[in-house]
């Protein structure tokens, strides 16, 4: 990675000041770093006590310069963010040792499932009669749409941004850049527009849930509203990046928002239709996609703590679940409360943030945890198989093609 990707905006965020104050140091800098790396900062911190600590900056480019980091640079992303609002790296990174040093300490239970694989779980939810299932789902669950995905390297949506010439391929989620220069986010947006792509069967197996009555919420990463589109009900979604589903210009306060069928026609018409729509809106208009330097939705904070909470069950899809606040989500289930992964490389577990999986954990110090190694659509049906629902997932397959 170059040096230059490290040099992060001050306003470069996901959330707001007064949301990470509130959010676990842990959360920010999940384990990422290697026990050396903390060992060595809490230390530095510890003989800086009695002195003149060293800048946030100082310690940032003596971390970089040192090679501690190396495969680890999303770590030094992070504290760089946590460092334009206030938060000494070092302060950072002695949380994040404090938690590591607590993971063990999880209480174990009995065990909630039969077995630690689909069929385990599909006999729970039969014999538990589950009404509360949450369901959070990434990038992965729209890869078999054709929607490349961000971190597949060759094929990942970050590098197929190259053709548009930016310098860092981040560049096209900054809300300064898009401020500057809106044309590649616009084209992103037509490429991505919600009817280009079609939901896949992963999708309308969580429509499956709501159509069975279980299901209590679906959070996804996911910016292509695909969930929408395969029917599920907007109470239904939280869309913890934002989609396109609604529009609203820039900076209005209140907010103002734009029809999004004129925003549409605006951005498939290219440079002028968007031009004209900044110029007849006063300001440019901008699908609700969440950008490095704004806010995640209010549903997101107002709804996550009850939903898991009292959720009976929760599914992950098709997630690395290292992008935060959103992976943090996993270690907020109810302690009773199985918890399925579907995906193709392990994910989240304990070794890599706070109440993480356990399904990598030997017999006893794992009772609820499972992971389904393989494809989101191949894990949906397997699951919907198990439950006897596959003929019902099959019909809303049938339905959509014949649309």
């Amino acid at each position: 990675m170059q040096r230059a990707l490290l040099r992060l905006p001050r306003r470069r965020r996901f959330w707001s000041l007064a949301v990470c104050a509130a959010w676990p140091a842990s959360s920010w800098v999940p384990s990422l770093a290697p026990r050396r790396v903390l060992s060595r900062c809490v230390a530095a911190k510890a003989e800086a006590s009695d002195g003149e600590v060293p800048s946030a900056e100082v310690v940032l480019q003596q971390l970089e310069e040192s090679g501690l980091f190396e495969g680890q640079e999303e770590m030094l992303l992070r504290l760089r963010m946590l460092a334009a609002q206030g938060v000494h790296p070092l302060d950072a990174l002695r949380a994040s040792r404090l938690q590591e040093d607590r993971r063990g300490q999880e209480e174990p239970r009995d065990a909630v499932l039969e077995s630690f694989d689909i069929e385990g779980v599909a006999k729970y939810m039969q014999a538990s009669k589950c009404k509360n299932v949450v369901v959070m789902c990434g990038a992965g669950i729209s890869t078999s749409a054709g929607i490349p995905d961000f971190r597949t390297p060759g094929s990942g949506l970050y590098d197929n941004l190259q053709r548009y010439n930016l310098s860092q391929p981040e560049l096209i989620f900054d809300l300064a850049f898009f401020q500057s220069q809106p044309a590649p986010f616009y084209e992103l947006c037509k490429e991505l527009w919600p009817g280009t792509y079609r939901p896949t069967r992963a999708h309308y197996f969580i429509r499956l849930l709501e159509e069975k009555g279980v299901l209590r919420r679906c959070y996804t990463q996911n910016i292509d509203s695909l969930e929408r589109q395969a029917g599920l009900s907007p109470e239904k979604v939280v869309a913890a990046h934002g989609n396109m589903d609604e529009a609203h210009v820039l900076d209005s306060v209140p907010e103002r928002k734009v029809d999004i069928e004129d925003v549409r026609r605006a951005i498939f018409a290219g440079e002028e239709g968007w031009q004209a729509l900044r110029q007849a809106h006063g300001g440019l208009v901008k699908p609700k996609i969440v950008m490095f330097g704004e806010d995640l939705p209010d549903r997101f904070w107002e709804l996550q703590q009850q939903d898991l909470q009292e959720c009976d069950l929760l599914i992950v899809i098709g997630t690395s679940l290292v992008v935060e606040p959103f992976a943090g989500l996993v270690g907020k289930a109810a302690p009773d409360a199985p918890r399925l992964l579907i995906n193709r490389e392990p994910a989240g577990t304990c070794e890599q943030r706070v109440f993480g999986f356990r399904f990598q954990l030997p017999e006893g110090d794992n009772w609820r945890d499972v992971w389904f190694e393989g494809g989101c659509d191949e894990g949906c049906h397997a699951l919907a198989a198990a439950l006897g629902w596959g003929e019902d997932l099959q019909r809303l397959e049938s339905e959509a093609e014949a649309e």
